[in-house]
């Protein structure tokens, strides 16, 4: 039997010449040459792109919170560590009233990659005899230290490293634009792992492996190092506090803090700051400074980040028939740091979803979110909603596909991470629209935010990362319920890049 001897049936010559004919005659020719005149020269998405559906989705909000300048994570995988960033810094600017602040992003950048080496030669010696093309080593060896990643990657990294701020460990061209740094590393990697196998092979002990192992991360570090330059062991901080009293996240006790650790760098008297600026001298900037010196990384995060990354859950909302919800699951060989362990997602109906993230953001904390940011998508206006990309107008045929199919089908994928900071709800109490901080730049969107519909959201947000005070009694029990253990092919949610 050959290739050729099936069922199958080829278009053929008659089948092009009625599709032609039905295109080019009746009702829809006009139709369908006025969509192909806005398509070929604009694209799909400005020909589909609705002025109804985007006019109806404005920008407002009836809760909105005050977030620092947008960031930027160029031409690198980073969303999922940026959006976890963003979270945090809300939380440390309003705490110490600063008017703005941004984390060294290429800080974790850094042990991310080198954490992530280490995990996977670490998986490639539990697996020393399986065979290559076998499904479990086809996943580990698949993406050893790519950029992407999961809420729980970033907890991870923070535990162990803490944190910075980026004027400690500012951005590299390697950074910005990760593809050849990730390229060579990986490629290290392998070799690496050939070598292991070899050594294996050859009846070497896992104890020797682990010594060529640990020899090998030797190169990874100074790989990462000189892509990236070496991460601060301590750094100094310096930060002005805002004038007055106006923030009202803080506390009393946040502010006496705040102004405990801060010290002046007046050198002169008010009236005599002012008396400068008279004599047209520029003036003294009096506002009280938070300052140190010679702080660790993990210092830095314990004493400045009033939340703990380690008291948030990863719900999901995966409806399909095989993912029951309110089931905790883990996923195998999923962890980017060797020592802590698989990562977990509790899966739950897009209600419970929904209300916890509303209860989020109502009680003033912003939210790390992942979905399928291709789906209706307005990159240049800043909006997520099928009413405003109306594909199925322009090519006159139906996209739908309910949300349980999407995910089994892997048409809707997780694909990027943002962070809500607002929502808008209706006279009932519902969410129908929501603001999204984004990490593309301010030149996207409106000034960097988004605004998704409430439609947008249940069907394409896959997983959010709650407190747990915002977590009903059942979902909560179901978060410390065991686990199931899926394989790595069966995550509820991609990891984001």
């Amino acid at each position: 039997m050959t290739e050729n001897d099936n069922d199958a049936k080829a278009i053929d010559a008659e089948d092009v010449r009625q599709y032609s004919e039905n295109y080019n005659t009746g009702d829809a020719a006009r139709a369908n040459h006025v969509a192909a005149n806005a398509a070929v020269k604009n694209g799909v998405i400005k020909a589909a792109t609705s002025y109804e559906g985007t006019r109806e989705l404005t920008h407002d909000f009836s809760i909105e919170l005050k977030q620092g300048t947008i960031t930027d994570q160029q031409r690198s995988g980073r969303c999922w560590m940026f959006a976890s960033l963003n979270t945090l810094r809300y939380e440390l600017m309003h705490r110490w009233k600063l008017e703005d602040f941004e984390f060294s992003e290429t800080y974790l950048f850094f042990w991310d990659k080198f954490e992530k080496s280490n995990t996977y030669l670490e998986n490639v010696l539990n697996t020393l005899d399986e065979p290559t093309d076998s499904r479990t080593f086809e996943a580990i060896n698949a993406y050893p230290a790519d950029d992407g990643g999961w809420w729980q990657m970033f907890v991870n990294l923070v535990n162990k490293y803490g944190l910075v701020p980026k004027s400690a460990y500012p951005e590299s061209q390697n950074s910005k634009d990760s593809d050849a740094f990730t390229q060579y590393l990986t490629t290290k990697l392998h070799q690496f792992t050939i070598q292991l196998r070899e050594h294996h092979r050859n009846g070497k002990s896992i104890d020797e492996l682990r010594t060529f192992k640990k020899r090998y991360m030797e190169d990874i570090y100074r790989i990462c190092a000189i892509a990236l330059g070496e991460p601060p062991a301590k750094f100094d901080w310096r930060a002005r506090v805002k004038d007055g009293d106006d923030d009202k996240s803080s506390d009393d006790k946040d502010t006496k803090a705040a102004k405990k650790n801060a010290t002046s760098n007046a050198s002169t008297k008010k009236s005599e700051a002012k008396a400068e600026k008279s004599e047209g001298e520029p003036g003294i900037d009096e506002r009280k400074q938070i300052v140190e010196h010679d702080i660790t990384p993990l210092e830095f995060y314990h004493k400045y980040v009033p939340v703990d990354v380690n008291d948030f859950v990863t719900l999901c909302n995966n409806p399909m028939k095989n993912r029951p919800f309110y089931t905790h699951f883990q996923l195998k060989y999923s962890t980017n740091v060797a020592e802590t362990g698989n990562l977990d997602f509790t899966n739950v109906p897009i209600k419970v979803l929904r209300k916890a993230a509303v209860d989020q953001v109502k009680a003033g904390h912003p939210i790390w979110f992942a979905c399928d940011c291709m789906q209706y998508c307005l990159r240049d206006g800043g909006y997520f909603s099928k009413n405003a990309v109306r594909v199925d107008e322009l090519f006159g045929t139906d996209f739908s596909i309910d949300k349980a199919n999407g995910l089994e089908y892997s048409d809707y994928p997780s694909n990027h991470a943002m962070t809500i900071t607002g929502v808008n709800l209706d006279e009932n109490g519902e969410p129908n629209r929501w603001k999204i901080e984004n990490s593309w730049g301010k030149s996207t969107g409106t000034d960097g935010y988004y605004v998704a519909d409430g439609e947008w959201f249940d069907q394409f947000v896959t997983e959010v990362i709650i407190r747990k005070e915002f977590l009903d009694d059942k979902t909560l029990k179901a978060t410390q319920a065991d686990p199931v253990v899926l394989d790595p092919w069966e995550a509820l949610t991609a990891r984001c890049d």
